[in-house]
């Protein structure tokens, strides 16, 4: 892992705040401890993974889930989707799981699928929107699921980007878009996938397909 920082100037901009930047290789599976630190005091992280650049707190941490709502341009109606470490924790996030959602998981996870469930009560209502579901993704980058298991609670994850911009592939993309209003951002090279997840809501049943993503699932009965 290595260590440096970006300027607006470096963009084009005329602002000459640094963003600190951890670069990590592609084959890195430690938590980068910096980022750690960071989150662990309630701060916000941009980070790389197997579909685009997410970003994300704590989900315990109201004032930074607040915050990416705000710099999201998100209504705090709208729930966040959440990044576990394990397929495992799929029952202690979700409740009332049904089998499809268990065969999915146990097909996509890791991976680029995002299942929308029934939230467990370890789930903050601010995080989910005020609603009775969440959507849940172990993703099949390594650096996020490290996050999440050295913090030993799961992440806000959502794409890295405010409304309106195209979900980022590059850091600097990120910085582009989000600059200084996130704390540190992870740059783990471009995004494999290049694509946000699907996501499926397996609430119902049969499942169905909210948003078509980087896994394509023609025949979900298949």
């Amino acid at each position: 892992m290595s260590y440096y920082q970006l300027t607006f100037a470096n963009l084009g901009e005329l602002d000459h705040r640094p963003i600190p930047i951890i670069r990590v290789e592609p084959n890195e599976r430690r938590a980068p401890r910096r980022a750690l630190e960071v989150l662990r005091r309630g701060g916000v992280v941009a980070y790389p993974t197997d579909t685009v650049y997410g970003v994300g707190c704590r989900i315990d941490q109201e004032a930074a889930v607040l915050r990416i709502y705000a710099l999201k341009g998100r209504a705090p109606t709208e729930p966040l989707p959440v990044l576990l470490a394990d397929p495992a924790q799929l029952d202690e996030y979700g409740t009332a799981i049904s089998a499809a959602a268990r065969r999915l998981a146990a097909l996509h996870w890791p991976g680029a699928l995002t299942i929308v469930v029934r939230r467990s009560a370890r789930i903050p209502a601010l995080v989910a929107g005020g609603g009775e579901t969440i959507g849940l993704r172990v993703p099949g980058h390594p650096i996020p699921r490290a996050l999440v298991r050295e913090l030993g609670v799961p992440m806000v994850g959502t794409s890295a980007n405010s409304h309106g911009v195209p979900s980022p592939l590059t850091v600097q993309q990120v910085v582009f878009d989000l600059g200084d209003r996130v704390d540190l951002v992870i740059d783990g090279g471009r995004a494999s996938l290049g694509r946000e997840s699907t996501v499926i809501d397996a609430t119902v049943d049969p499942p169905r397909v909210l948003r078509q993503g980087a896994i394509v699932l023609r025949d979900l009965a298949a």
